[in-house]
């Protein structure tokens, strides 16, 4: 009995298991973890959630086409608008259910998942692009007159009923062409924030231009960080001659004006789909986004230089070079990730300038032609007839609100980066 008493305390001992140790932090994690904290971030991050909600779900919050509906003479349910959805409403909302289901998966690193995601989107446009064939003539008040007619029984519409294009000619038959002001100020048609020029409703346009601005901002300065991660990190890591011609060309880039290219690409190229080629017309947003881009990188090389020729003389680029791995996985695989925070912060700021780009564009009657944008809604503020304040108050504050959060996360990205201010506020 004593043996099996001075056995069993060794026994908890040894069974006791050791306390957890936490694994060291990233960079990158205590950058992202001390920018979430920040409270300036935080609004700007909930700013951009809603946007990308009303980006994803746009035809369902905003459209003339009812979501499901009931014929009184088949007494048949239909969803028109699943039937009018393109090829890009079904890729963003496809593509946003699985990064949505990609994310929580911890097990596999966020690079793979982040290319899983990509190459995924990928495959959907393509199915998307050969299976989604939407009518090619669309008639916007053919439902409202269906359903005055008593040919339609049960209907659900959106909570916006009104497509961005819809410009409401059946009611313009009936009534004056008198502009209906929002429905919290005497409107008649139940328009949250009122019609433009063109007799279209402002929230519809407002929800649909969303897709623009956020599409602009990311695409474009992806473009720009692409280019210059490559041109910089090559600048840094051979340095010499490679440099010297790498510092040239970001020179002549930093010295063309990009408005100024914008407007004389509008100028040989009018219209919403121009054709670039013979027979190869391309969407006037694209080719905004890839001008914005092809003359915005100098400034991540400039910044992925910097990082690379400090990182270059580090022992683990020389373990690299010894053990023989190619450029491209020095580059890219251990070099770039220790370098990367930097390129972020400029990327925040690019991203609110490439949006502000589009919005002056599209302000001076350059941009979009049919197609919702922000700048474009303004721009009918100050050319109508007669000054109408909701048409301008609502782009205008969306193209602020938007701008000044990408700027509350890049000054919360760089006060992180920032030593002495982590030192300070007692961050790692």
């Amino acid at each position: 009995m004593t043996d099996r008493l001075d056995k069993s305390p060794k026994q908890e001992t040894q069974a006791a298991p050791a306390p957890p140790v936490d694994a060291p932090r990233t960079l990158l994690r205590r950058v992202v973890g001390a920018t979430i904290a920040n409270h300036g971030a935080r609004i700007g991050l909930a700013w951009l959630a809603v946007l990308l909600f009303f980006s994803v779900f746009a035809p369902f919050l905003a459209s003339s086409h009812p979501i499901a509906m009931k014929d009184t003479a088949t007494g048949e349910w239909s969803s028109p608008l699943i039937d009018h959805l393109e090829v890009g409403d079904v890729t963003i909302l496809i593509s946003f259910i699985l990064g949505v289901a990609l994310w929580p998966i911890k097990q596999v690193k966020p690079a793979i998942r982040a290319w899983a995601w990509l190459g995924a989107t990928l495959v959907v446009f393509l199915i998307a692009n050969a299976t989604v064939s939407p009518p090619a003539v669309v008639v916007y008040d053919e439902y409202r007159t269906r359903e005055h007619a008593g040919e339609i029984a049960n209907v659900w519409r959106a909570p916006i009923p009104y497509s961005p294009k819809d410009r409401l000619r059946d009611r313009q038959l009936e009534d004056s062409t008198k502009l209906d002001p929002p429905v919290w100020k005497g409107g008649e048609y139940n328009h949250l924030l009122g019609q433009t020029q063109f007799n279209e409703d402002v929230a519809s346009r407002m929800i649909h231009a969303s897709r623009i601005a956020l599409a602009v901002g990311i695409i474009a300065t992806g473009i720009a960080g692409f280019i210059g991660v490559i041109i910089g990190g090559l600048m840094g890591y051979f340095s010499g001659a490679v440099d010297l011609i790498g510092m040239r060309l970001v020179e002549v880039f930093e010295f063309i004006p990009q408005l100024f290219l914008l407007l004389m690409f509008v100028a040989f190229f009018p219209g919403d789909n121009p054709e670039i080629l013979p027979g190869l017309p391309v969407p006037r947003i694209y080719m905004i986004m890839v001008i914005i881009g092809l003359t915005s990188w100098s400034g991540y090389a400039r910044f992925i230089r910097a990082e690379f020729l400090k990182l270059r003389k580090q022992d683990f680029v020389a373990a690299a070079e010894a053990l023989g791995l190619p450029l491209r996985s020095i580059l890219f695989r251990h070099m770039l990730p220790n370098g990367l925070t930097p390129v972020i912060v400029r990327a925040s700021f690019g991203v609110a300038g490439a949006i502000l780009s589009e919005a002056v564009l599209s302000f001076l009657g350059l941009g979009l032609i049919e197609d919702p944008s922000w700048g474009q809604m303004l721009n009918q503020a100050a050319r109508g007839a007669e000054f109408v304040w909701w048409i301008a108050i609502f782009p205008g504050l969306a193209i602020f609100l938007t701008v000044l959060a990408y700027n509350l996360i890049g000054e919360a990205l760089r006060d992180a980066i920032d030593p002495y201010v982590a030192r300070r506020t007692g961050g790692d």
